[in-house]
């Protein structure tokens, strides 16, 4: 049977069907299983993996930092962190909560300590920010046609989620009304999507999407 839709467009129906089957798959494996996917390269074992334990690593961030920006980035960084290395990670050594805490306690140590060298750094002299300022112009509009060239690598799904947020303004309530999807569909959209910009973009992702 075609999955075509009026008009040759290709419906999305049996696809979201077939994503919402995977989800209801990966909720039953363990944690080292949905780690083992992740190793594989498999964005939606990311996505899981953030729903089982995403709100006990923002928790462990903002103890430490007392900044949700900051706390958000620095869960950003760690599940990042889990996507890249997932493959070494050793069953025998710690449960993969133990380690994914462990790298967000990390790096929400590491960003306590780069704002205290910040607030201790002098401030330049107003002629090094005018000389700064024409190099960053042509810097900038080499920044911008990376990031599009890194969105258009993206899933189409995820690109739209993330394109609508941060260049349309609408919330992720407004984007799951506006795309039919449950809210949860687009927040792991937008973290999978956040993510694999990190992954390509370093810091350019940083400063044009933020820390989450």
């Amino acid at each position: 049977m075609s999955d075509r839709g009026e008009g040759g467009v290709i419906s999305l129906r049996g696809r979201r069907r077939e994503r919402s089957q995977t989800a209801r798959e990966l909720a039953h494996l363990s944690d080292e299983a949905v780690l083992a996917l992740i190793a594989r390269a498999d964005d939606q074992a990311l996505a899981e993996l953030y729903r089982r334990f995403g709100r006990l690593a923002y928790g462990l961030a903002f103890r430490i930092l007392r900044d949700d920006a900051l706390a958000q980035d620095a869960v950003q960084d760690a599940f990042l962190g889990v996507w890249r290395a997932a493959g070494r990670f050793t069953a025998e050594r710690s449960k993969p909560s133990t380690w994914l805490l462990t790298l967000v306690h990390r790096r929400a140590v590491d960003l306590v300590r780069r704002e205290e060298r910040r607030r201790t750094e002098p401030l330049q002299p107003e002629s090094e920010f005018a000389g700064a300022e024409a190099a960053d112009e042509a810097e900038l509009a080499t920044r911008r046609q990376t990031i599009r060239e890194a969105l258009r690598q993206l899933p189409s799904e995820q690109r739209e989620a993330i394109e609508l947020a941060y260049y349309g303004g609408y919330t992720q309530s407004e984007l799951a009304e506006r795309l039919g999807q449950p809210l949860g569909t687009i927040k792991s959209r937008m973290f999978t999507g956040l993510a694999r910009l990190r992954d390509t973009l370093g810091e350019d992702a940083r400063a044009q999407f933020g820390p989450g």
